[in-house]
């Protein structure tokens, strides 16, 4: 009885010490997001009416400039060349509880069909498609799961690698 009593006091302070020793930060998706800079592979943008696939198209394929979205520890986060455009845009960016939500609150200048001049926030509430060591997936537009079967919705695939 007395070696019994012994056993289960010295597991109870092994299962307490190895418990405290546990990292404090255990986000392993801002890890992943900001251990070095994103650097853009594509950009694919799909119409849809209703859950019907009507074209698909990919951007920015002529641009020589790198496009690279990076990620700091402090929230911070910057992208440098969006939309092919020698500039660096900043602001800051959140997960949602859920983790599956990016929100980076960046305004970006962006050009629209006809040649004018706009600005964007194009990564506010982008979809989480795919993140791991090498590659990162981001979904952004009409990423709403109701919509009705007649309803045209457009939606832009960004596929990142690191550098």
């Amino acid at each position: 009885m007395k070696k019994t009593l012994i056993v289960l006091i010295v597991a109870g302070l092994t299962i307490l010490t190895v418990n405290s020793c546990k990292k404090d930060n255990q986000d392993s998706i801002s890890n992943f997001l900001t251990v070095s800079p994103w650097q853009l592979a594509s950009v694919q943008v799909s119409t849809y009416v209703g859950s019907s696939l009507i074209e698909t198209d990919t951007l920015n394929t002529n641009c020589s400039l790198k496009q690279t979205f990076t990620f700091s520890t402090d929230k911070s986060c910057s992208y440098q060349n969006f939309i092919c455009r020698d500039t660096t845009n900043k602001g800051t960016w959140a997960l949602s509880d859920d983790k599956l939500t990016l929100n980076a609150a960046m305004v970006c200048r962006d050009t629209v069909t006809g040649g004018r001049d706009t600005t964007d926030s194009p990564f506010r509430n982008a979809q989480i498609v795919s993140l791991g060591g090498y590659s990162l997936v981001l979904q952004t537009g009409d990423v709403n799961s109701y919509y009705t079967s007649t309803q045209t919705r457009v939606i832009k695939r960004w596929g990142f690698i690191h550098q």
